[in-house]
């Protein structure tokens, strides 16, 4: 593509962490040090040099040109502790035992643990959203049901022999969403049939799935490690984890300082697209969730508008991103009180529709406060609209008061 003038290259890398073998066999999956592993990053390396190479020999390079890395989200590895104690990969191949996922049925560990037949389905994950069937004219339960609510319940209490350790796990639930906290996190579409009935965040070495099937006769036909031979899951994602959660992006071009790692700078995926854009002096025909990443940028490639204010601007855009993005600190807060909702047991349920209450209050407040600052954010780095001041820090201040009462009621309020 490039080659041909056409200069843009975009694509998924597949992982590193599988050896891919041959098409339509199964992959297999590699611990971190293992050598399959560490050889298949050297024959990245090997790859990715010979991709830099041919641009160059074209006239393509860093200083004509846009290049941004980065991944969809990060991995968190699930098997034994390496071989020889001390192993690196690098002077030191590591060797693992038992390398893969925790399966886990989780209808029917609810159903063994519990006695609740109540009828669901998952879309299988580390993080499994659960639909809890309904009726014909009803097909998903409203979040209130009473069914439903002893199923949350239920989930918070899961317990079951891990087993990797040989102990029973009482913490395999790690947080807890309904539709309320749902729309938070921005997993709510226009599609109602798509809203989960809640999702279950769960300990990111298990990986759950729901099957029709009765009481388990053991703890372990229900939760199970695949045997080495055959297993070609053992890096988990989807969740909440920081290992998961949190990523990176890399930069490079005309118009990036050279500055090596910054990781004071918090963005997310939704900040790349308005980036790219700026930088390539396009616009969108609608608002970005994003902002631009003015802090790596040259001064001269950031537009008049936003260098004006460009103190004001980073605070906002910073603020922002707490606010708004679905692991910043007003979500991960609201995800801790909707955990906290969705467990309890108190008379009349009133606990939960308190919690609950709170938690839709707070995102009403938040999307009004989000789409203002969005507009802001956008008009000063695409349509050359200088920032308001006053407003701007009007915006700071109450963005950092409803985390403020977001995080106290996480705390415990």
């Amino acid at each position: 593509m490039q080659e041909a003038g056409i200069p843009i290259t975009y694509a998924y890398i597949s992982d590193a962490h599988d050896e891919h073998g041959t098409s339509g066999a199964i992959h297999f999956a590699y611990g971190p040090g293992e050598a399959g592993y560490v050889q298949q990053l050297k024959e990245y390396d090997d790859a990715f040099g010979a991709f830099f190479t041919r641009l160059a020999d074209h006239g393509i390079n860093k200083s004509n040109t846009l290049f941004v890395f980065t991944v969809d989200e990060g991995d968190h590895f699930v098997g034994d502790s390496p071989t020889p104690a001390g192993c690196d990969g690098v002077t030191t191949p590591c060797n693992y035992n038992r390398v893969g996922e925790i399966n886990a049925d989780l209808r029917r560990m609810i159903r063994t643990e519990f006695g609740d037949t109540t009828a669901f389905s998952v879309h299988s994950d580390d993080a499994p959203t659960v639909y809890v069937n309904g009726t014909p004219t009803t097909p998903i339960l409203p979040r209130t049901n009473a069914s439903v609510r002893q199923l949350e319940r239920e989930s918070a209490q899961l317990s079951w022999t891990n087993p990797y350790s040989g102990a029973v796990q009482t913490d395999i639930t790690q947080a807890l969403a309904d539709p309320i906290a749902e729309k938070t996190l921005h997993m709510v579409t226009a599609d109602p049939n798509r809203t989960p009935t809640f999702t279950l965040f769960a300990d990111p070495d298990w990986f759950f799935f729901a099957t029709g099937g009765g009481n388990c006769a053991t703890q372990a036909e229900c939760a199970f490690i695949p045997a080495r031979t055959n297993q070609s899951f053992a890096w988990n994602h989807g969740d909440i984890q920081d290992d998961i959660a949190s990523t990176w992006v890399g930069f490079v071009g005309p118009s990036v300082r050279k500055m090596g790692e910054v990781d004071s700078v918090w963005t997310d995926h939704t900040d790349y697209r308005p980036t790219m854009l700026a930088l390539l002096g396009l616009t969108d025909d609608y608002v970005n969730d994003g902002r631009v990443i003015v802090e790596p940028l040259y001064d001269w490639a950031v537009p008049q508008a936003l260098r004006a204010h460009r103190e004001t601007w980073q605070r906002l855009a910073s603020v922002y991103k707490q606010l708004n993005a679905t692991f910043g600190s007003f979500s991960m807060a609201v995800l801790k009180v909707s955990t906290r909702a969705l467990a309890s047991d108190s008379p009349g349920d009133a606990t939960y529709a308190t919690l609950e209450n709170r938690i839709a209050s707070w995102t009403l407040q938040r999307d009004a406060l989000a789409t203002g600052i969005k507009s802001a954010l956008t008009n000063s780095a695409f349509h050359d609209i200088a920032l308001n001041e006053q407003l701007a820090k009007s915006y700071i201040a109450d963005a950092n008061r409803l985390i403020a009462l977001a995080e106290s009621e996480a705390a415990g309020g």
